[in-house]
C-alpha cells in the first residue's frame, strides 16, 4: 500500500526536504503532496482573474485559488503533518489542522518547545507532536513500514 503524505505550513525552511529524503531513505512507500511554497506565487494565485487595487481583495481572490489545491490534497491524504515555525505565525497551517480535525483526518504537528502554549489546542487534536522533522519520518516509518 501507498500512503499520501501532505506537508502543511511554514516555507521558509527544508523541513519538507529532511522528511521526503528522510522518508526516501528508509524506502517508505509514501507519495508526498504540499500547497505552493513560492511565497510570491501563492500571493499572486489569483492574479490570472484580474488585478485587484485592494490588498485586501488581491489575498481574498488568492487564498480561494490556493484554497482550490490545499483542500482536495488534504483529503486526499492519509496524514498530515503541519509545520509551526517560530518566525512568523502560520495562520494557513493553523487552519489546515483544524480542517484535518473536521475532516477526522490524523495529522502530525512539528514545531519547537516555544509555541506549546498558543498550539494547545491544534496539539490537543493531533495524533501526534513532533519537534524535528526526523521525528515526523520515524513516526512515518512506524505507521506506513
Amino acid at each position: 500500500m501507498s500512503w499520501t503524505v501532505y506537508l502543511s505550513g511554514e516555507i521558509h525552511t527544508d523541513w519538507r526536504e529532511q522528511i521526503i529524503l528522510g522518508a526516501k531513505a528508509l524506502d517508505l512507500a509514501i507519495e508526498f503532496t504540499s500547497a505552493v511554497t513560492d511565497h510570491d506565487a501563492s500571493d499572486a494565485a489569483g492574479d490570472v482573474l484580474g488585478a485587484q487595487d485592494n490588498g485586501f481583495w488581491r489575498d481574498h481572490q488568492s487564498s480561494k485559488v490556493n484554497a482550490i489545491r490545499t483542500k482536495n490534497l488534504i483529503e486526499k491524504a492519509d496524514i498530515v503533518v503541519v509545520r509551526f515555525g517560530d518566525k512568523y505565525k502560520q495562520w494557513n497551517a493553523a487552519f489546515d489542522a483544524g480542517y484535518c480535525a473536521a475532516l477526522g483526518k490524523p495529522y502530525i504537528t512539528l514545531h519547537d518547545e516555544s509555541i506549546i502554549h498558543p498550539l494547545k489546542e491544534v496539539d490537543a487534536a493531533a495524533m501526534a507532536w513532533a519537534q524535528t522533522p526526523q521525528q515526523v519520518v520515524e513516526v512515518l516509518r512506524y505507521v506506513v513500514g
